[in-house]
């Protein structure tokens, strides 16, 4: 029996348009999974497919080996955190984390109990009796998050639940999210469009596109090893560019600037187009002679020992082993 989440040949359409295309995607059990792209991309499909909010065209989706393509939500041992967090504003903290509880016609005494246990998981306890309206932001989140976690789900569904925090908080909540997965050690998959936020959570990054998936790895192979040109730039960090081979991509942060070439180094010639003081580096993009973007960052020492202007023309090279052969 394969233990975690499964996709099989999982396909939606809305009349004529496809958001989601025969994707396979397996999700092992106690993995943190992070389903990362534009909008429009079929992530969020994705989700309220296997969260059983959306009805699926073709294919067929497992949880722990049992297909629950047409099983209702509160069947399938998935709970969902919606993006508004969905907090019921006549209700305390407490009773809405036990608000499910109360519609499985558990006792007030025992699921109140079990509600300030959910509350001390995600340290809201000492906030049981105040109204969603007396919360911030991210004291909401642990509100919604402890009422999830409540229903004791094999898989527990995000759908950017970061996104309406300001971004210390966001840090803040990134790293409990990872505590609780990692503690409980449940399924997560957590719809995001930030790079920075999957690249920091995930165990399992799935890039998608188009309704499909373009690539589905470790965030480090992902980053290091990008399979598309989409994902190389959807990521960022990456030139990509043509040659005679094909396209390939080089991470930014291995490349050099020069004013002049090193004919022993694969490389690019252009015109600075930008030079981006960033702190601890320097970002420098060149327009090259095909008309391609190009771009290094450099450390600052490195690049106030032999700084280069706008308008001026340079050159960005690389290891040939830093260069990385794309299929698309």
């Amino acid at each position: 029996m394969v233990q975690g989440v499964e996709l099989v040949a999982v396909s939606k359409r809305y009349g004529g348009a496809t958001a989601v295309d025969d994707i396979t995607l397996h999700i092992p059990r106690g993995v943190y999974c992070c389903l990362l792209g534009p909008s429009g991309c079929g992530k969020t499909t994705t989700l309220r497919m296997i969260a059983g909010h959306e009805a699926v065209s073709d294919g067929d989706v497992l949880v722990d080996g049992r297909n629950v393509t047409n099983t209702p939500p509160a069947g399938r041992g998935t709970a969902m955190m919606f993006q508004s967090y969905a907090l019921f504003p006549h209700l305390s903290c407490l009773d809405n984390v036990a608000f499910g509880l109360k519609m499985r016609g558990i006792g007030r005494a025992e699921r109140h109990e079990r509600a300030r246990r959910g509350l001390e998981m995600v340290q809201m306890q000492a906030y049981a009796d105040r109204m969603p309206a007396q919360l911030s932001g991210g004291q909401q989140q642990r509100v919604a998050l402890a009422r999830a976690l409540l229903t004791e789900p094999r898989v527990l569904l995000l759908d950017e639940p970061l996104s309406a925090l300001d971004p210390f908080l966001r840090g803040r909540m990134r790293a409990e999210l990872k505590r609780l997965q990692r503690d409980l050690g449940l399924t997560f998959v957590h719809v995001t469009h930030s790079q920075e936020e999957a690249m920091a959570l995930a165990d399992l990054v799935v890039v998608m596109d188009g309704g499909r998936i373009q690539q589905a790895a470790a965030p480090r192979e992902v980053f290091d090893r990008p399979a598309v040109a989409f994902v190389a730039r959807f990521i960022g960090g990456h030139n990509v560019l043509g040659g005679p081979g094909g396209q390939v991509a080089v991470r930014a942060d291995r490349c050099r600037l020069s004013t002049v070439p090193d004919a022993a180094c694969p490389g690019v010639r252009g015109t600075v187009s930008l030079v981006e003081y960033q702190g601890a580096s320097v970002r420098v993009a060149l327009t090259t002679e095909h008309g391609e973007d190009a771009v290094a960052i450099l450390p600052d020492a490195v690049f106030f020992a032999d700084p280069v202007g706008v308008g001026q023309p340079a050159w960005i090279g690389w290891s040939a082993a830093d260069a990385h052969a794309l299929s698309a």
